[in-house]
């Protein structure tokens, strides 16, 4: 994927069925105020099951920890939504000490990913729903046996709810349609699925819409199959995500701890600049 989302995905777009991979994410509600995370899935770092499992408890809703959205705050124009996304993209440090800053360092701006019929992606000019979107990027250096991991964190910002609402519709059908997608010359995205939750569906209670994605990544210069995972979350009219791509020597588990990280400091955020106040 190419262009102004993470490997060339917005800030959210993909489907519904697995619970286990949006575990991870429905952690985040255990965060603590500095955006730290509490305890991520089981004891062990995890993923809970899902209700189809028998391991959850179906139609039980999670206490929520979402604030109230104040439409009062809803960005009037693209230069108040470009300054939201300023606010609420996060850098490097969110990520740790080990991450650094990639070059290019930014997505370019006015660029929407389009995943076409044949499963690859294309970029055109932004919806007439969304007002500004922006994808920094990021990576761990290669060493101690490991290869470089590439993290990328993309913050969209609609004209309303009602858009933010419409990207986790549009990724649930992109993932059921094209489980296999091509990113660009020599780049594609294999076995992917998806899951999908509510506010108070299972674990949900941090997020509007929780959505992520899972599978794997080959590349010709990078090798492969390597884990890849993308996760979404949404507030108002915002949606945040942050992807990784593993690499040699790193683990799925690896990849999930540095999305989870971002993805809980820019829900904080959104949450900060959006939220009723009192």
């Amino acid at each position: 994927m190419t262009g102004s989302g993470i490997f060339g995905r917005p800030g959210g777009l993909r489907a519904r069925g697995c619970a286990t991979a949006a575990a991870a994410l429905l952690a985040l509600a255990g965060c603590a105020a500095d955006g730290t995370p509490g305890a991520r899935g089981g004891p062990d770092g995890s993923p809970r099951p899902s209700a189809n499992s028998g391991g959850a408890t179906a139609g039980a809703p999670a206490p929520s920890a979402v604030p109230a959205f104040d439409p009062a705050r809803q960005p009037a124009d693209a230069a108040a939504a470009r300054a939201l996304l300023d606010r609420v993209l996060v850098d490097q440090e969110a990520f740790g000490p080990d991450v650094r800053r990639s070059s290019p360092f930014e997505s370019r701006p006015g660029l929407w990913p389009v995943l076409d019929a044949d499963c690859v992606w294309q970029t055109a000019g932004l919806p007439p729903g969304v007002l500004a979107t922006r994808t920094r990027y990021f990576h761990v250096p290669a060493g101690d046996g490991r290869g470089r991991v590439r993290i990328s964190a993309t913050v969209t910002v609609h004209r309303d709810p009602s858009g933010s609402g419409w990207e986790t519709a549009q990724a649930m059908e992109e993932v059921l349609r094209c489980p296999q997608q091509v990113l660009g010359a020599g780049e594609r995205l294999q076995n992917l699925w998806g899951a999908s939750l509510y506010l108070g569906e299972q674990l949900n209670g941090w997020t509007e819409d929780a959505f992520s994605e899972s599978g794997e990544y080959v590349g010709d210069k990078d090798g492969g199959p390597h884990p890849y995972m993308w996760s979404q979350g949404q507030f108002g009219p915002v949606t945040m995500a942050v992807a990784g791509r593993g690499a040699a020597g790193v683990t799925a588990q690896d990849v999930r701890a540095l999305v989870v990280q971002g993805t809980s400091r820019m829900m904080l955020r959104a949450h900060g600049a959006l939220a009723k106040e009192g």
